[in-house]
């Protein structure tokens, strides 16, 4: 894999290095190789040329030749998940869109033809049916810069669009992972919806640096300065989405996240203290420096030769920005994103005085879900602390409750 022509391709090299073959041709990321059939001369790779948000199995020739040929179904608009036989005959195939659950079949390649299904999920789909009435939404908002952010929205099944409603945004904003995408989204989604009931507006935007197949320059801007570029166009996009959508309320807006979510929503309420009322960050990253070398240096460099460049992207050194209700939330076990980069950061904003709240979950790992009712515990806090802060329910546009 290269991106030496600015997208994220597949070559075919010799061994001396002197020869070298585009395999996938196109402008378009490759986004996964899912399998080489080196006596049939085909390459199985999994990329969607038209769309960020969806995932589909191409496949081309080993010598280049010819066009990229689409072997998912054109039919089902979404995110397609392959486990190919190693003779790339047989795959499992997992189905989901953002209001489908998944459905997983076996099929024939390259026909795509189903042998069996093998997980319906018929009960699933009838549970949730009724949560998905209301389908969300895909969108594409413009910032100031021109830059063009993909993003999804749920309103709530009962919505009246003469109401305006708070709005909680669900961020993470790293190289690492992506929100905006059309499949299934599980415990996080359903939790969700069942917020977008209670009377808010869930949305979620990939800024520029997240690993959206949209080409290098898309994803490496954010080189030496994470969390500065994105925070900046989170916040942008509230602005945008709140300017262009009347029935979004832009004095009741909320922001959360988990791991680099976490550490975005610290940016966010650290740095534009007037988007946001209410910040819910859980196992954040507070300091770059507390991070390991193998995600942190990839993409800031060297401590000892970008030291400006980590105290800037840093959250904790912004913290005297707060000005909303803030929720802290870490579990003292993780062994991913270490729990003293919490504790500093508390001490921290007990120096400056600023108020915030805490809960630490005991021995509790990144996933903070070890134990009877952990999980239950952390939704229901977070449930809980968006309720009293941000009150849900629309209100009338002259700003009074319905």
């Amino acid at each position: 894999l290269s991106e030496r022509d600015g997208w994220r391709h597949v070559y075919r090299v010799s061994r001396d290095g002197k020869a070298v073959r585009l395999v996938t041709p196109g402008a378009f990321d490759v986004i996964e190789v899912a399998a080489v059939d080196e006596p049939g001369g085909w390459l199985y790779y999994v990329a969607s040329p038209d769309n960020a948000t969806q995932r589909y199995l191409y496949r081309s020739r080993l010598d280049g030749r010819g066009k990229p040929e689409r072997v998912s179904p054109g039919e089902q608009p979404g995110t397609h998940d392959y486990d190919i036989s190693p003779d790339a005959r047989w795959a499992w195939h997992t189905y989901s869109t953002f209001d489908t659950p998944s459905l997983t079949d076996l099929v024939r390649l390259p026909s795509h033809a189903t042998v069996r299904t093998l997980a319906a999920n018929d009960r699933l789909h009838a549970a949730v049916a009724p949560l998905t009435a209301r389908p969300g939404e895909f969108f594409r908002v413009t910032l100031p810069d021109s830059a063009t952010l993909d993003g999804w929205m749920i309103r709530p099944r009962d919505f009246d669009s003469t109401k305006t409603y708070p709005l909680l945004m669900y961020v993470y904003g790293e190289p690492a992972g992506q929100t905006v995408l059309d499949r299934w989204a599980g415990r996080t989604g359903l939790w969700h919806r069942m917020l977008a009931d209670q009377g808010y507006v869930v949305a979620s935007v990939d800024n520029r640096g997240t690993p959206a197949p949209r080409g290098r320059v898309w994803r490496k801007v954010v080189h030496d300065a994470i969390g500065v570029l994105s925070s900046r166009e989170q916040a942008d996009a509230v602005r945008a989405l709140t300017r262009s959508r009347h029935y979004l309320d832009s004095t009741r807006v909320a922001i959360w996240g988990w791991s680099g979510g976490g550490s975005s929503t610290l940016q966010a309420m650290f740095r534009y203290p007037d988007v946001y009322r209410v910040g819910m960050s859980v196992a954040p990253v507070p300091d770059e420096r507390l991070y390991d070398t193998i995600y942190q240096e990839r993409y800031m460099g060297l401590p000892q030769e970008n030291a400006a460049g980590y105290d800037t992207a840093s959250a904790i050194n912004h913290a005297e920005g707060l000005r909303g209700r803030l929720l802290l939330v870490h579990g003292s076990g993780d062994d991913n994103v270490h729990y003293q980069g919490s504790e500093r950061l508390l001490n921290r904003l007990i120096s400056l005085g600023k108020p915030v709240d805490f809960m630490e979950y005991p021995n509790r790992s990144h996933c903070i879900c070890e134990g009877r009712g952990t999980t239950l515990h952390v939704f229901s806090l977070l449930t809980r602390y968006l309720l009293e802060h941000l009150p849900a329910g629309p209100r009338t546009r002259d700003g009074r409750g319905v």
